[in-house]
């Protein structure tokens, strides 16, 4: 067999694992659920648009179950549910998953045959939820006063980025399996790990959109996962031109407001500051130890361009009111706090991981770019004015 025709036969048998094409138009979900008599268990499809019940049955003596459904026609998300917990897994070219599991440790001591990507499923889901119990722990001794803010900020980054190294296999080394999209949109403490607007984790996105483009075109995620990697792309360039979205129409990436009480508790909302003006969006604690420092680099670049139609719009997430307003009122710029602190809303809206984090608005009212270095701020200024 001559190269070309090699190339081709391998071609058509990586497109045909990946589409499932085989000659039954069904797979098969099946095990044993040991101690979970009487209880239900759901079969589920985990959609693009949501969360949808195929199929469910309650277990009998012995917890055998059998479920059987149509097969997608691309590479499609599936969960089984017992009670609150959940085991994910996908169906591409398999038949049949055959599961193992214990009422008490559903979603965690299960095991499952028939597939690698729903092994390294279980993989994915494990890494998830250690980083999630990591950080719930590093949250109850902030709680407490038994860590301070910027040992908090650390760890919780550091349990993020643990997450990352057990995953970046499926990204990066397989970023057309149904694995590399399962990492890329798991969410640790709510978040997305993979940050649309972090530079690092923008090639994550392009990596996995770029393969499900090439190999399944047509697949609803594939569109999905362009739409995303493209706002990455306008975003992390600082572009000003419209996007798709999933619909095909043309959309504007426009910032997501905030309303915060200021040291005189009068609600400042972003939008009325940003009307017309370059807007800097800063999250920060004053109650860290290089606060001072940061402020007084802010300083400068506020006294340079305030008179050019520049504005600082910062949210302080100190948990100190008293000491936040100390600071806050000899600060010239408009200073305002979220009182949910480090359960701050409009933090997790802005996908804030650590402290400080800056965004940039143009005088057009657009999102531009998420500031990666305080080094960078003088010229991404003159750009957004």
């Amino acid at each position: 067999m001559n190269k070309k025709l090699t190339q081709s036969f391998v071609t058509v048998l990586i497109i045909s694992a990946l589409c499932g094409c085989v000659k039954d138009n069904t797979f098969t979900i099946k095990g044993v659920v040991a101690g979970s008599t009487g209880q239900t268990l759901y079969l589920e499809n985990s959609g693009v648009t949501g969360i949808m019940v195929l199929d469910s049955l309650k277990l009998q003596s012995g917890g055998k179950f059998r479920f059987e459904h149509k097969r997608p026609a691309f590479p499609d998300f599936y969960r089984l549910r017992l009670n609150n917990q959940l085991i994910h897994f996908p169906i591409d070219s398999t038949e049949t998953l055959i599961f193992t599991a214990d009422v008490l440790n559903f979603h965690t001591s299960y095991t499952v045959e028939g597939s690698d990507n729903s092994k390294a499923f279980k993989d994915i889901t494990l890494a998830q939820l250690d980083a999630n119990e990591e950080i719930r722990k590093l949250r109850d001794s902030y709680g407490m006063n038994l860590i301070p803010d910027s040992v908090y900020q650390v760890n919780v980054l550091k349990a993020v980025n643990t997450y990352k190294d057990t995953v970046k296999k499926y990204v990066f080394g397989s970023p057309m399996s149904t694995s590399a999209y399962f990492a890329l949109f798991q969410k640790i403490d709510g978040l997305w790990t993979y940050d649309l607007y972090d530079k690092a984790d923008s090639k994550a996105y392009g990596a996995v959109a770029t393969s499900y483009k090439t190999f399944m075109p047509d697949n609803p995620r594939s569109k999905q996962l362009e739409t995303l990697a493209l706002q990455s792309l306008k975003v992390r360039r600082g572009e000003r031109q419209k996007q798709l979205d999933l619909q095909g129409k043309a959309q504007e990436i426009n910032f997501i407001d905030i309303e915060l009480p200021d040291i005189y508790d009068k609600k400042v909302k972003l939008s009325e500051i940003a009307h017309g003006k370059a807007v800097l969006v800063n999250f920060t604690a004053y109650q860290t130890e290089w606060s001072g420092m940061f402020n007084i680099t802010l300083g400068d670049l506020y006294l340079k361009y305030k008179d050019k139609g520049f504005e600082i719009y910062q949210v302080s997430l100190d948990n100190d009111a008293h000491y936040w307003k100390n600071i806050a009122y000899n600060i010239p710029w408009i200073s305002v706090r979220d009182p949910q602190s480090i359960y701050s809303t409009s933090a997790a809206v802005y996908n804030v991981r650590q402290l400080p984090a800056l965004f940039l608005i143009n005088s057009k009212g657009e999102l531009v770019k998420r500031i990666e270095s305080v080094e960078t701020l003088d010229n991404d200024i003159k750009a957004a004015l």
